[in-house]
Formats: C-alpha cells, structure tokens, sequence
C-alpha cells in the first residue's frame, strides 16, 4: 500500500478524485437544498390558494355547514375562532398535527353559521327598541365577545376590534406557514400548512387553516438523492481512471529519463543522453536540462582525465631527469649536476604548488574575506622583477585573498617578461565599482584566434620553445580561474605597443 500511494501517479489520482468528490458533493447538497426550498416555496404557495378559497368564502358571509373545503386529501382544511375554537373542517379528516388545532370535528356550538347573528344597524335597533332610552340592545342585538352597538354605524365594533385583525368582510394579507402531517381516512402525510385569518361580515374573526401535501417535494428530492448517490461513484470511478491514465501518458517519459539514467550509471558512459519528448512541456525541459547537465558532466571528466593525463606528463619529465643526475652521481659524483637538480626540484615544486591551487579552486574553494589594496600589491609584485613599470591609483581596495591575487599579478608579470622584448608595463585604476589593472608588454602578442585557449590548462602557443624557457601551461589558467573566484574577470587583447595586453577587473570594496 505505501508503495502504492508512494508513485506521483497514484498521489495524482488520488488528490483529483478527492477535489472532485468534494466538489460533488457541495455540490449536489447545493442543489438538493435549492430544489427542496423551491418545492416547499411551491407547497406554500398551494396551501395558502386552498386557504384563500375558504377564506372568501366566509368573507362572502357562507355559513359553515355550505363551505366547498375541496379534497381533505389534497387540501386539509379547519376553520377557528380567534378562541380556537374548531367550527368547519374537512369531512375525512382524522387528526391533524402543526396547525396548533388538535380538533378535526367541530364542536356542537359550531353549528350556526356566520350569518346566524345579523350585524345590527341603528335603524334596526331604534324599531325594535320602539324609542326605548334606556340604550340597551335585546339578545339579538349582541355579539358573543364583541361589544354592542351604539347607533354611530358600528363605531364601537372598530374600536372593540384588534388591531391586527382583518376589515369586516376582509381577508389578511399575511400568512403563517408551518409543516405537519395530516391522516385522512387512515393515510398519514406529510404537509405544508398556511393560516390565513379573516372577519365574516357578522365582524367575526375567523383562522383559516389550509394544506399542501409534500409527496411531490419528498418524491422528488429522494429521486434526485438517488440518482447522485447512484452517479457520484461512477463518475469519481471515471475520474480515477482518466486521471490514471493520464498520468500514466504524462509520466511514461519521466520512467525513460529515468531508465536511461540508470544505464548511464551502469554503464558510466556519459556520452549517452536521455530521450527528449517532442512536446514542449515541462518533462521536455527536464530531459533538454538532463542532456546539458550530462554534456557538461561529461566535459568536466574529459577535462579532468586531460588534466591528469597531462599533469603526468609535465611531472615526468623533470621527474626522469632528476633520476638520471642523481643516478650518475651515484655512479661518477665528480659528474653530479647539483645545479641542475636544484632546478629540476624547483619546477616540480612549483609544477605541485599550481596542481594544488587549481584543484583547490575547482574544488569551489572560497576564497579568504580579506581587504587590500590593489594598487600596492602591483608595486609589489612589479617591484621584484627589472623591466616592469607601474602606475597606479590611490585607494583601490578589493575583497578577497591577497595571496592568491598576488599569485594571479605574478603569474600575469612573469608571463609579459618572457614575451616582453624590452618593457612590461602596469597600470591599476578605478572604473566605477571596478578595480582595473592592465599588465602590456611590446611582444609579438596573441593571434586573435588563440585568446581563448591561452588560458586552457597545459596550452602553450609557443610549441617549440623548452621548458625550460617556459612554465607548464598552468599560470595564466590559474590567473583566470582566481580572477572567476573573486568574482571578476580576466580578457586579453592587444596592446598599443603591439604586444598582448591582458586586462583584470575586480570589484572595488564598499568604503
């Protein structure tokens, strides 16, 4: 299993099918909610029609008993007093549960309709009082909790009258929505009820309640919740295996770089290279960027198998010939040359002293935080040697090693006087945040085709001179590589006394 989970593939298929169930599944409850609150919205707006129906009917003054209250099964109806006192209700209903009526048959005070109590009006009341002064109404004349009249055209009902209530003969624009159940002859559902309050014109105050059943609505959210459950493995199953096999297309490169750079390891041969994909996407760059660091692993071991294969040579010479004079002074000591091996040892000793210092720096050795004054090391150095000319500015210090910078000047001098025919000058100045020295003899110079390879190590353009003339091919390698390492550069061109001129640049230090 951690095998299995280790690959970037199965990281990759795992991590879209995850984002793309998640996203599923908000959503698909998005949706189900959205669809359950438009089919309740529905439901309501059903259920406050039905109550509606009723209620103008009892605002037209029907009685009770003659409402049209329509299918108890489509649209359980109860009609109460303010009291809640149950007076009409559907005829199958058998109990109802959300309405906050409990009652589903009216009770025998219901019977009379609204229009059994006549609204009285002053005129009435003056005739059947016959002119009586006393003010007061007959049983007729009085409305069971509202107050009697007063002969200023129902003055006194309005002000008897809550607020809230309806005009007479009006039907309320608000309405009250809850959810129950409802059992009508002996099925119980679930419904959306609406209370809608109304006055008859006999100033009564009536509630309303009418529902809507939600089969539809539950129906119809269980179908769409079954079909996602039902989808949503199928498709994240196909997200799986298109994600699978996607990356597995994407990938099948990475396994051939990878393959290849196995067998390059076998094999240590750095001159194979990885295949490059024809797309240009990122696995094309990496394997581009593979083959350029191979191509360069590969240089750098060519560089270093000639490097050592010369370094060889150089030391077998001096080497041989060391033996060879003390070996005939073994034999003949009046022959010994001391003169001779003194020499030979002080050309392997510099030849090991240069070996050291470039493998040192190859080895990106860093080179010491010193502080010096560039100026002055270039009197120095020109000062040990006849022939060389220096000019310099003031307070031109640089960053870095002294001594190696002053092996870099030495390097530079010592190769100007052995091409140089009468003089060597040097000139140090500053050019913005650069120190620049210039080292120009009046030579033959460089071919402008050979300035690049005169610092490659072991080079010599002059061939035929001896080494004994001549160093190991290594100083003005050293030169260069010292001057990369302080972060400068070192070029070579011609000077105008026609000679080479090779031109250091390294940055000044901050003050």
């Amino acid at each position: 299993m951690r095998r299995l989970f280790g690959s970037v593939r199965a990281k990759a298929t795992l991590a879209a099918t995850v984002v793309v169930a998640v996203a599923l599944v908000a959503a698909g409850a998005a949706v189900l909610l959205s669809l359950r609150a438009d089919l309740v919205d529905q439901t309501d707006a059903q259920a406050d029609s039905a109550a509606r129906h009723v209620a103008s009917q009892l605002a037209a003054g029907i009685a009770y008993g003659d409402l049209e209250l329509g299918d108890a099964e489509e649209h359980p109806v109860q009609v109460a007093e303010e009291e809640g006192r149950l007076v009409a209700a559907s005829e199958d209903l058998e109990s109802v549960v959300g309405t906050g009526i409990a009652a589903v048959r009216p009770g025998p005070a219901a019977s009379r309709s609204p229009s059994a109590s006549p609204v009285p009006s002053a005129t009435a009341q003056d005739d059947d009082d016959g002119g009586d002064d006393d003010g007061e109404d007959d049983n007729h004349g009085r409305r069971s909790g509202r107050g009697s009249g007063s002969g200023k055209s129902g003055g006194g009902d309005d002000a008897a009258r809550d607020d809230d209530d309806p005009a007479v003969g009006q039907i309320s624009e608000d309405v009250r929505n809850s959810q129950g159940t409802a059992t009508v002859d002996g099925d119980t559902a679930a419904y959306r009820f609406a209370a809608v309050e109304v006055t008859t014109p006999q100033d009564v105050t009536l509630t309303v309640h009418a529902g809507a059943p939600l089969a539809a609505e539950q129906g119809a959210v269980r179908t769409a919740l079954t079909a996602m459950l039902i989808g949503l493995p199928l498709l994240l199953a196909t997200v799986a295996g298109v994600t699978w096999r996607v990356t597995r297309r994407a990938l099948r490169p990475v396994e051939g770089i990878r393959g290849e750079m196995a067998a390059i390891t076998a094999s240590q041969n750095l001159a194979r290279r990885v295949p490059v994909p024809a797309a240009h996407d990122e696995v094309a760059r990496l394997a581009r960027t593979t083959n350029e660091t191979l191509a360069a692993l590969e240089a750098s071991v060519e560089r270093q198998r000639r490097f050592v294969a010369d370094a060889s040579h150089e030391l077998r010479s001096p080497i041989a010939s060391l033996r060879t004079q003390l070996e005939v002074g073994a034999a003949h000591p009046e022959l010994l040359d001391v003169a001779g091996a003194v020499e030979d040892t002080v050309r392997l000793q510099r030849l090991a002293a240069d070996l050291l210092l470039l493998a040192r720096l190859d080895a990106g050795e860093r080179p010491v935080d010193g502080r010096f004054d560039l100026g002055v090391l270039a009197a120095e150095e020109g000062g040990r040697r006849a022939g060389v000319a220096v000019a310099a500015e003031d307070a031109l210090e640089v960053s870095g090693s002294r001594g190696q910078v002053g092996r870099l000047l030495a390097n530079l001098l010592d190769n100007a006087r052995r091409h140089a025919r009468e003089r060597v000058e040097v000139r140090v100045r500053g050019d913005g945040a650069w120190a620049v020295m210039t080292v120009a003899d009046d030579g033959d110079g460089i071919p402008a085709g050979q300035r690049d390879r005169v610092f490659e190590r072991f080079v010599r353009l002059d061939d035929a001179r001896s080494r004994d003339d001549g160093g190991a091919g290594l100083g003005l390698a050293i030169a260069r590589d010292v001057a990369v390492r302080h972060g400068g550069t070192l070029t070579v061109g011609e000077a105008p006394a026609g000679g080479a001129l090779f031109e250091l640049r390294l940055p000044r230090r901050a003050s």
